[in-house]
């Protein structure tokens, strides 16, 4: 279930809760209406919802969990990319349970302004908002302490050569097709490419299938 509301107050900050737990949106715009300058304008449980409301809205900040369904720990990145290439103007700030160097550094890359833990305190989290909200950035300690130790290990991280199999495997796999169907395409057994797609895992530095797809992208490789 979704709700939004509307203010004309050009002095508060208009927030967009974006989580996949009504009762985390419920808990959150409880805690956010009472503190004075913020108003929670919509709340949405995934991302096709949050890209309506903020068509619809127009909030100042989008405040975004990563998990937004149950098939990928990171499905906020996505949207957080999209939202800030359609809507310069809107400043996102993640708020999720998932502290990961790579994760931090994807979000920060998407275009978020922060990156917080859910079990930051009131006074914090209101802090980050503030903050955001004026074209500042703002990080927990465990975030930052991530985002720096991710920075050091970018370069290990960068996508290993794929070879020429791996990169028509790949085409196939990010047209959704699954194994037996790739083995197919290629006139390979379903094993082999199996094999193939757990390398250009592995060389993506990713663990999902949809992941590989987005790093791939990013990299130019599709």
């Amino acid at each position: 279930m979704t709700t939004a509301t509307s203010t004309t107050d050009e002095d508060e900050i208009r927030l967009l809760l974006v989580d996949d737990h009504a009762i985390v949106r419920q808990g959150l715009r409880s805690v956010l209406q009472r503190e004075e300058g913020i108003r929670v304008v919509g709340e949405a449980e995934d991302a096709a919802r949050a890209k309506e409301l903020v068509a619809e809205l127009s909030p100042q900040m989008v405040c975004l969990d990563l998990k937004l369904s149950t098939s990928s720990d990171s499905e906020g990145i996505a949207l957080c990319e999209e939202l800030t290439t359609l809507h310069p103007d809107i400043a996102v700030l993640v708020l999720t349970t998932f502290l990961d160097e790579r994760l931090v550094l994807r979000a920060i890359r998407a275009g978020a302004r922060g990156y917080v833990v859910k079990d930051v305190d009131t006074s914090g989290l209101v802090r980050a908002i503030r903050e955001v909200s004026r074209g500042g950035s703002a990080f927990d300690a465990r975030s930052a302490a991530a985002m720096v130790r991710g920075l050091h290990g970018a370069e290990e991280e960068q996508p290993k050569e794929l070879t020429s199999r791996e990169l028509e495997v790949l085409r196939l796999l990010a047209s959704g097709l699954s194994n037996s169907k790739i083995g197919a395409e290629l006139f390979i057994s379903e094993t082999t490419a199996k094999f193939h797609v757990g390398n250009i895992l592995r060389k993506l530095g990713v663990s999902r299938r949809a992941e590989a797809v987005y790093a791939a992208s990013k990299a130019g490789l599709l």
